[in-house]
């Protein structure tokens, strides 16, 4: 890893099934179990994959419009394999856009398509990520 490359959280306890997410920003997100409002860490990774296309698609088609709603779904089902191991399938991630009449939204509406393809063929590291597989190595400092 390059200090140009390396991207990394933190991720601090704060209470009995509680943490905090930082980025090396200043950011922070609250994680949890599910047992109250803190986003889990399936919720995180959806709102990722959505996140990272809408953010593709948003800096190109708003320069042509602005958009009068930009809402992104993104769902999928949990699952226990025949191992009992967890993991997600079916994931999908669902855009509702729309322009202001007119010239400027009518480009805007013809180029979204493309946008989202492309961020799914090449741009959104997020599901580029999940779709290719990556392995992930975990372990204990000492």
């Amino acid at each position: 890893m390059t200090a140009e490359s390396l991207r990394s959280v933190e991720i601090e306890r704060t209470g009995a099934g509680a943490y905090d997410v930082r980025n090396v920003r200043g950011g922070v997100i609250e994680l949890g179990t599910g047992d109250d409002d803190r986003f889990t860490p399936v919720e995180l990774l959806l709102a990722a994959l959505g996140g990272c296309t809408a953010i593709d698609v948003d800096l190109v088609a708003s320069r042509r419009a602005e958009p009068a709603r930009f809402v992104v779904r993104v769902r999928g089902d949990k699952v226990r394999d025949e191992g009992g191991a967890n993991r997600m399938e079916n994931l999908e991630v669902e855009f509702d856009i729309e322009f202001p009449p007119g010239t400027d939204g009518d480009q805007a509406r013809k180029i979204v398509p493309r946008l989202i393809q492309q961020s799914h063929d090449r741009l959104c590291t997020v599901s580029r990520t999940v779709e290719l597989g990556t392995p992930v190595s975990t372990f204990q400092r000492h």
